[in-house]
C-alpha cells in the first residue's frame, strides 16, 4: 500500500501551480520487449533529472520552487511504484539574494559580473566604495597585517584546477566559506573571491558563506572568471578601487521536507540511497543535484524490478543541502530509535559524470568486500575512511557504513552552482553508468547474508 503523508498536504496545497500532466503519467509502463525495457531503464536516471529541471527548475530552500519540487518528488515516487511515500517536515532558513552591482572605478569605469554568496548580508544603501587588496589564497590573507586590510575590499584570487576526482575543491571552497570571517577580523569592508569553478568563460558561482560569532558580517560575492581576470589585471597595474552594492537579506525560517520512498524488503534493515532535492536559486541545478535524484530513484526502481529485496531500499531526497544541510541533520535526529536498522548509506551528489572509483567509510574487515565490488564494476579501488555525502554525514558520524561512488568531475565545476547547470550539460552515458554502480552495490549489500559491521561513532 502506498502512503502519502498528511505532512505534505499543506506543502502541496501551497504550490501556486498544479502538477504537470507529464508527472502524473508513468514513463515506464510494462512492455513486452525485454530489450526495449532494458534500454528504457538505462535512460531512467536522465529522464528523472530532466523532468525535475524542466518541470520545477530552481528549488532553493524556503521558496515556491522548493515546495513545487516536494510535490514533484511525492508524485514521481508514487507513480514509479515506491511504497510508504511521505514527506517529513524540516525547518530551513530563508534568504533572499536581491541584486548586486560591482563596478571597477577609474578613468573608464567597468561593471564586473558577480553573484552574492549564499547567506551574504547586504551593503548599506548605495553600496560601499573601497580600494582592493588581493590575496592569492586564504592562507595568504591570514598572513596580511590588519593595517593593510582595514577599510578595504579583500579579493581572494585562487583558481580551481580541473581534476577527475575533485582534487582541490574543498581547499578552494574554503575561500567562499571562511574568507568573509577572516577578512572581517582584519577590518575589511567586503569580500570578493574568484568563482570556485573551472570554466574560464563561465557564469559566477554561488555557495554558502559561513559567518563567525567573533567577526562582523561583511558583504561577500564571487566574481565570474572573466571579471576576476579583469580585476587581477587592474591590480597588476597598480591600485584598484571598487564600488560594491548588494541587497541580499535574511528572511527568517520556512517549512520544508525530506521526501522518502521505499522498496520494502523481507527484513526491516535499510539500505539508504540519498540525494538532495534542492538547488541554489540562480540555477536549474541539473548536475547539482537533479542528476543525483535521477541516479538514486532509478537505481531503487531497477532493484524493485528484480523482485523483493532481502533488505529494504529506502530513497531519501533531502531538503536544503546547499544552505545548511538541514534535511540530513533532521533525518538523523529523527532516526535515533531505528539507527541500528541502517546497514549502509550511499549518496549521489557528484553530477552526471561516469564512475571511476569506489571509496568508503566502512569497518576494516569489510573493505575487501568494497574492493571486490569495485573489481566487478571495473572501477578503481580507492581509500577507506573517506568522507562522502553531506546529507548522510550525520549517519556516518553515528557509525553507519558508507560506500562512495566517485564520479568523473572534470566538467562538473564548469557549471556547479551557476546558471549554466542546465539539462544540456548532463552526461547521459555517465548517468547510466553511475546508476549501474548504485544498483550493483545496493543490491549486493541488500542481499548479503549479514549486514556490514558498524563503525564506532565519531568522537
Amino acid at each position: 500500500m502506498r502512503v502519502v503523508s498528511f505532512a505534505v498536504a499543506f506543502l502541496v496545497a501551497s504550490c501556486a501551480q498544479p502538477p504537470s500532466p507529464a508527472v502524473a503519467d508513468t514513463p515506464y509502463p510494462d512492455r513486452p520487449d525485454p530489450a526495449e525495457a532494458t534500454a528504457q531503464q538505462e535512460q531512467l536516471a536522465y529522464e528523472i533529472a530532466e523532468s525535475l529541471v524542466t518541470e520545477v527548475g530552481p528549488r532553493f530552500a524556503g521558496t515556491d520552487g522548493e515546495r513545487k519540487a516536494i510535490e514533484w518528488a511525492m508524485l514521481k515516487l508514487t507513480v514509479l511504484g515506491f511504497e510508504n511515500v511521505r514527506a517529513e517536515p524540516v525547518t530551513v532558513p530563508r534568504w533572499h539574494r536581491g541584486d548586486i552591482a560591482v563596478e571597477l572605478l577609474g578613468a573608464e569605469p567597468r561593471a564586473l559580473e558577480a553573484l552574492a554568496l549564499g547567506g551574504s548580508v547586504g551593503t548599506p544603501a548605495g553600496g560601499i566604495e573601497a580600494d582592493v587588496i588581493a590575496a592569492a589564497t586564504l592562507a595568504a590573507l591570514e598572513q596580511l597585517p590588519p593595517a593593510q586590510v582595514r577599510g578595504r575590499i579583500v579579493f581572494i584570487d585562487e583558481r580551481l584546477e580541473r581534476a577527475r576526482d575533485k582534487a582541490g575543491y574543498r581547499k578552494v571552497a574554503e575561500n567562499r566559506k571562511m574568507g568573509a570571517a577572516l577578512a572581517a577580523r582584519k577590518g575589511a569592508k567586503g569580500l570578493l573571491i574568484r568563482s570556485v569553478g573551472t570554466d574560464p568563460k563561465g557564469k559566477p558561482h554561488t555557495g554558502r558563506v559561513i559567518y563567525q560569532p567573533d567577526a562582523k558580517r561583511i558583504p561577500a560575492a564571487a566574481l565570474a572568471a572573466a571579471a576576476a581576470d579583469a580585476l587581477a589585471e587592474a591590480l597588476g597595474k597598480g591600485k584598484a578601487r571598487l564600488r560594491l552594492a548588494i541587497t541580499a537579506r535574511a528572511e527568517g525560517e520556512a517549512r520544508s521536507a525530506n521526501v522518502i520512498g521505499e522498496i520494502p524488503g523481507q527484513t526491516p534493515e535499510i539500505v539508504l540511497l540519498g540525494a538532495h532535492l534542492d538547488s541554489w536559486d540562480n540555477t536549474p541545478g541539473a548536475n547539482d543535484d537533479a542528476a543525483g535524484v535521477g541516479i538514486v530513484v532509478a537505481a531503487a526502481h531497477r532493484i524493485a524490478g528484480t523482485g523483493k529485496p532481502r533488505r529494504t531500499i529506502r530513497v531519501v531526497l533531502f531538503a536544503n543541502e546547499e544552505f545548511g544541510a538541514d534535511g540530513g541533520k533532521a533525518y538523523a535526529r529523527m532516526r535515533r530509535d531505528e539507527l541500528a536498522r541502517h546497514v549502509l548509506v550511499m549518496e549521489a551528489d557528484s553530477g552526471s559524470g561516469a564512475p571511476f572509483r569506489l571509496d568508503g567509510s566502512v569497518a576494516g574487515a569489510e573493505w575487501p568486500e568494497v574492493a571486490r565490488l569495485a573489481g566487478e564494476l571495473g572501477l578503481e579501488t580507492g581509500e577507506n575512511g573517506k568522507e562522502g555525502g553531506t546529507d548522510v554525514a550525520p549517519l556516518r558520524a553515528l557509525g553507519v557504513p558508507e560506500i562512495i561512488v566517485s564520479q568523473d568531475a572534470r566538467r562538473y565545476f564548469d557549471v556547479h552552482h551557476t546558471a549554466n547547470d542546465t539539462v544540456e550539460t548532463l552526461d547521459r552515458a555517465g548517468l547510466a553508468q553511475a546508476t549501474d554502480a548504485f544498483v550493483a552495490i545496493a543490491r549486493a549489500v541488500a542481499e548479503r547474508d549479514r549486514p556490514f559491521e558498524r563503525l564506532p561513532p565519531a568522537q
